[in-house]
């Protein structure tokens, strides 16, 4: 490599790592209200991620690797002028999640691991715009879809609505809780309590904690309009359980049944809510 090489190769890196510390703020306590101006900007980072996740559910395909989903991911967030909120927090190598089947969450994409038919894949991902993070996650089943991963995945989405329903100002966090919980249980499957949604906005995680499941162990927040929030039920087949695998990121389910997720950034309104990351106000690539 010559000297014009590597200084342009020492840039690229510096650039890089400039990006990676302004997506990764040091973390504010306390749960903010985002103001309009910054609702604005995270209606912007949020479609991001949601033209990027729908994208991706119609490129992948058996017989990809689960890093050229990542390299998409990330060149479309790139394109669309936002930084990948995941690549390098708290040392994440990648800029989506990808968990397949009996993973959980956090599975890291690799070139050693191909889709299959029948897989049931967890893309997750998060874009960085002017100073605020969008966060969502999807699951997709590639063909043949068996009746049992097609219901699983259906639940889940459903428990998503089910606590998206109950957001307004003067809710609170146990409602939503509840609902997603009751929901799960009354289809035989199970919420995985080790991981819970999040306040989302200038961090790509923020206060409060969003669970999906029925506690007086964590705070019951009132909701306030101007929050918002990263709703993410994940629902297991068997056990609730998981384990985390040596990579320190992969959980997996402790049965090896599958696991599905869907995750929404949502914006508290004083009527309602807001779905930021709603996929269907983005086009398709058909028609891009």
């Amino acid at each position: 490599m010559n000297i014009i090489s590597a200084l342009k190769l020492e840039n690229k890196t510096r650039s890089r790592q400039k990006q990676q510390e302004q997506a990764h703020p040091k973390a504010t306590k306390g749960i903010e209200i985002k103001s309009k101006r910054e609702i604005e900007i995270m209606r912007e980072s949020s479609r991001i991620v949601a033209t990027v996740l729908k994208e991706v559910a119609e490129i992948m395909k058996p017989g990809m690797t689960t890093l050229e989903v990542d390299a998409y991911a990330e060149k479309r967030i790139r394109e669309m002028g936002a930084v990948p909120s995941f690549k390098g927090y708290h040392n994440f190598p990648a800029s989506i999640c990808i968990s397949i089947n009996s993973e959980v969450v956090h599975g890291i994409p690799s070139p050693r691991r191909v889709l299959k038919p029948g897989d049931v894949v967890k893309v997750d991902t998060g874009a960085y715009k002017n100073g605020f993070h969008g966060d969502s996650c999807i699951t997709v089943i590639l063909p043949p879809v068996s009746d049992r991963a097609a219901r699983l995945a259906r639940v889940a989405e459903e428990a998503l609505f089910k606590g998206i329903a109950l957001v307004k100002a003067g809710a609170y966090l146990l409602d939503l809780a509840t609902a997603i919980e009751s929901h799960v249980k009354a289809h035989g499957y199970t919420i995985v309590e080790d991981f819970t949604g999040h306040g989302v906005g200038r961090n790509l995680h923020e206060e409060p904690a969003v669970f999906n499941f029925h506690t007086h162990k964590l705070p019951n927040v009132k909701l306030r309009a101007g929050m918002t929030l990263a709703i993410e039920p994940i629902v297991n087949e068997g056990s609730r359980h998981v384990r985390i695998l040596k990579d320190k990121w992969t959980a997996v389910t402790v049965d090896n049944s599958l696991s599905a997720q869907f995750e929404h950034t949502v914006l508290v309104t004083e009527t309602g809510y807001e779905i930021l990351t709603d996929r269907s106000l983005v086009p398709s690539l058909a028609v891009v």
